[in-house]
């Protein structure tokens, strides 16, 4: 088995079809390996959470902004947004499923998913590569601008898309707090649970983060035995 050192994610690609299992067997610890022996490196791919609002919430009240000054109504702003949010919801739950869940078992398929994924499932207490580098969430973030302009206008379009990117941030944040918050009443305390489930006990199941509204509608909600269960 892998080590848990300097550049393990360039050596959990030789496990091949053993990757699967030994990624999703936890290791519950605060401390974590390092990526890179690159110091700069290295610091690429830690993030803190306040980083995600502090960058995004001026873009996306930009895009908003954008809608605005080309002729939208302030009522139908709010209402793209509203939109934006639910599509980013949809986007979230495909995206945890099948992408962040994909099976692979060649070199890079292991070392991409481990880097992207995998790491968070074997390391799920590690703060600081738990939300989105910025970088990579740009990465993520352009191709779907341009699939929104695409399919919009350019009046609708920038509205739909800062939703879209408020709906990023509520998620990254909501992800952040059900690993490191505490429930303060019964509806954060049933997600806390819901998502850290997901980690522990049934990882093919409950891909959603700010809500369970898709596993509902798609048949990955998991049974009472494991939601009830202490």
């Amino acid at each position: 088995m892998v080590k848990l050192v300097l550049n393990v994610f360039l050596r959990v690609g030789h496990l091949g079809k053993a990757y699967d299992e030994w990624v999703h067997q936890p290791i519950v610890s605060k401390e974590a390996p390092r990526f890179f022996a690159d110091d700069f490196a290295e610091l690429l791919t830690l993030t803190k959470w306040w980083v995600i609002p502090l960058v995004w919430l001026p873009i996306a009240s930009g895009f908003v902004l954008l809608s605005i000054h080309r002729g939208l109504s302030q009522q139908l702003a709010v209402l793209n947004i509203v939109c934006g949010i639910f599509l980013w919801s949809l986007f979230e739950y495909i995206f945890h499923r099948f992408v962040f869940h994909m099976k692979t078992t060649s070199y890079w398929g292991n070392t991409l998913h481990y880097f992207i994924h995998g790491f968070h499932h074997k390391h799920p207490m590690d703060s600081l590569r738990l939300v989105f580098p910025p970088a990579l969430t740009a990465v993520i973030a352009i191709p779907l601008w341009s699939l929104v302009k695409l399919l919009s206008t350019p009046t609708i379009a920038p509205a739909l898309f800062g939703g879209g990117l408020l709906g990023y941030v509520l998620y990254d944040l909501t992800h952040y707090y059900l690993h490191h918050g505490r429930a303060y009443n019964q509806s954060t305390q049933k997600l806390k649970k819901y998502h850290l489930d997901h980690h522990f006990k049934v990882q093919n199941m409950g891909f959603g983060v700010t809500s369970t509204f898709w596993d509902r509608i798609f048949g990955t909600f998991p049974g009472k035995k494991i939601t009830s269960g202490n």
